[in-house]
C-alpha cells in the first residue's frame, strides 16, 4: 500500500470518528455517550488499520485497544487523538523505521495530545492517556531488565499480570525506588477512576499533577 493510501484511509477514520462524536446524548447515568452502532464501527474499522500498519505490539493498536472500549464521547475523542499521532508518524516518513517499536517520540506524543486535552479542561480523557503512557512504559521496562509480565496459573494457562503487580516487580528488581513504586501505585489508582467513569473522584489539579510526574519518571527511567 502507497503512503498516500495510509493517509487517505487514517483521515477517513479521523472523519469517522468526528462523526460519530455528532450523536453525543446523555445516558441515564448522565454520562455523554454516543450511538452504539456507529461506536462500533469506528472501533472495529480503526483497529483493523491500526493492527495491519502497525502491528499488535504497538502502543497505537493497545492504547486504542484499551482506551477506546466503550461508547462514552472521551473515548472517541481519545481514539481520534491517537489516530491524529499516527498520521503525523506516516506523513513524517516514520512509519517504516519505527514500526513495531515503542520508542521515547511515540510516547512525547501521546503526552503532548494529553496536555492539550487538559488544557481544554478535558480531564478524564486526559488522565487516561497519560495511565496509558505509563502502562506500556511499565510493560517495556519488563522487557528490557527480562522481567516476565505473565504467570502460568494452575491449570497451565497463561495469563498477563495486572499492572500493579508490575509495578511491584520493577521495583523489587530496583529498576526503580520505592518511592517511584509509590507514585506509579497513585497514578494508576487515578487513571482507573478515570477509565471507569468515576470522574468525581479526581481534580484537574491531579490529572495535571500526574501528567507532569509521568513524564518526568519516564526521562529518569528510560527504555
Amino acid at each position: 500500500m502507497k503512503l498516500e493510501d495510509l493517509l487517505k484511509r487514517v483521515d477517513e477514520l479521523i472523519k469517522l470518528g468526528s462523526e460519530t462524536l455528532t450523536t453525543q446524548v446523555k445516558s441515564k447515568y448522565n454520562q455523554t455517550i454516543v450511538d452504539a452502532g456507529r461506536f462500533s464501527e469506528f472501533r472495529s474499522a480503526s483497529l483493523s488499520f491500526l493492527i495491519r500498519t502497525f502491528g499488535d505490539a504497538s502502543p497505537y493498536y493497545t492504547n486504542f485497544t484499551t482506551d477506546v472500549a466503550g461508547n462514552q464521547a472521551f473515548r472517541i475523542q481519545v481514539g481520534i487523538g491517537i489516530l491524529t499521532a499516527c498520521r503525523a508518524e506516516i506523513a513524517g516518513g516514520w512509519l517504516f523505521t519505527t514500526k513495531g517499536l515503542v520508542s521515547a517520540e511515540v510516547f512525547s506524543d501521546f503526552l503532548d495530545m494529553a496536555r492539550h486535552l487538559l488544557s481544554e479542561h478535558y480531564k478524564d480523557p486526559a488522565a487516561v492517556m497519560v495511565g496509558s503512557v505509563l502502562e506500556e512504559h511499565l510493560r517495556q521496562l519488563c522487557s528490557k531488565h527480562s522481567i516476565p509480565i505473565e504467570v502460568t496459573k494452575p491449570d497451565a494457562s497463561i495469563a498477563p499480570l495486572k499492572t500493579d503487580a508490575i509495578n511491584g516487580q520493577l521495583a523489587k528488581a530496583n529498576v526503580y525506588s520505592k518511592i517511584d513504586l509509590q507514585n506509579v501505585t497513585a497514578w494508576l489508582a487515578l487513571r482507573n477512576k478515570a477509565a471507569h467513569g468515576k470522574y468525581t473522584e479526581y481534580t484537574e489539579a491531579q490529572v495535571d499533577l500526574m501528567l507532569r510526574g509521568v513524564s518526568d519518571f519516564i526521562a529518569r527511567t528510560p527504555l
